[in-house]
């Protein structure tokens, strides 16, 4: 054999064994626990062996990926930004991903990846958004809901898109009812606030990314969210119908229901569970023949139900 034929064999030769060392060990990080291939990258971060030219390394191999390219259309992507990680003089792909260490020389040496495919707890992939989008309406992130639940901003947001479909209000409801089967199944019953038809949003009454309040909602509680709409039922009123001033949900269920205006159970049913008198406690055995069953039933007469401003209102008839 020839001396060029055997160098070209063991180049050949040479070039195999390389690729399966780089399959096997982009395999072994794969297979590393996650607390193990946590620890990895946190080892890389001490290191911080960053590279030189930043977003023109990782594009040497990723430019042909189409969800890659798609993140220089949105605005993390946008260079002339000072803001953005990808403007001149920061770390560009690497402020997100962690820094490259041997990434590029054989083996895939782990980086922050997102999403469902991810090795990283939902955690240590939201400490790394967190680290930049930290004020505002996500003051109140850590203990919240969904910060206990381990759900990553990756669940709801597309950084590598030209419009994160989280600020499209239609896709971010999509989102919250991906998850919220039991609301998505209320906001198609009979009686519902405005959803479906994208005049109201789930983001209206609460932020996902926590607040300190019940429920995650925008206001204070219960009466104040609902007031930010339905103005007319705050009040004060010369006579107040205690349900009404403590809580709109004893009587409402704000996502949908089967009954009239949201109502939790149908009238004189939702009426006669607080009120047992002689005359409100009177049984429906007909209901639509007579003043208790028919029409309103109980709002027949009580027709101010949510407080009377009348000197005559005491029985919020006035």
């Amino acid at each position: 054999m020839s001396v060029v034929s055997r160098t070209k064999r063991l180049g050949v030769l040479g070039t195999m064994l390389l690729s399966c060392m780089a399959f096997n060990a982009s395999s072994a990080w794969e297979d590393l626990p996650q607390e193990e291939y946590e620890a990895v990258l946190k080892g890389k971060f001490e290191q911080g062996n960053y590279s030189a030219k930043g977003a023109d390394n990782c594009l040497m191999c990723h430019r042909r990926n189409e969800t890659v390219m798609a993140l220089f259309e949105g605005v993390h992507g946008r260079t002339e930004n000072p803001a953005s990680p990808m403007s001149s003089g920061q770390l560009q792909c690497e402020a997100c991903h962690g820094p490259m260490g041997n990434h590029n020389r054989g083996g895939k040496e782990p980086m922050i990846t997102f999403g469902k495919g991810s090795q990283l707890s939902a955690s240590a992939q939201n400490s790394v958004c967190l680290s930049c989008h930290k004020g505002d309406d996500r003051l109140a992130w850590h203990g919240s809901t969904h910060d206990i639940e381990e759900v990553a901003c990756s669940s709801c947001h597309n950084v590598h898109a030209a419009q994160d479909p989280s600020r499209d209000k239609h896709a971010a409801d999509e989102n919250c009812l991906s998850c919220h089967q039991q609301q998505r199944a209320q906001i198609h019953q009979r009686s519902s606030h405005p959803i479906r038809t994208g005049q109201l949003n789930c983001t209206d009454c609460h932020n996902p990314h926590g607040t300190l309040n019940t429920a995650m909602l925008s206001e204070h509680n219960i009466n104040d969210n609902c007031y930010a709409c339905h103005a007319d039922k705050r009040g004060p009123f010369l006579w107040e119908h205690a349900p009404v001033a403590e809580d709109c949900s004893s009587c409402h269920n704000p996502h949908g229901s089967v009954n009239e205006a949201m109502l939790t159970q149908r009238t004189p049913l939702l009426c006669q569970s607080c009120h047992a008198g002689v005359h409100s406690g009177t049984p429906v055995s007909q209901s639509g023949q007579d003043a208790f069953g028919g029409g309103r039933s109980c709002l027949n007469c009580h027709n101010m139900v949510h407080g009377s401003n009348h000197p005559s209102g005491k029985l919020l008839q006035r």
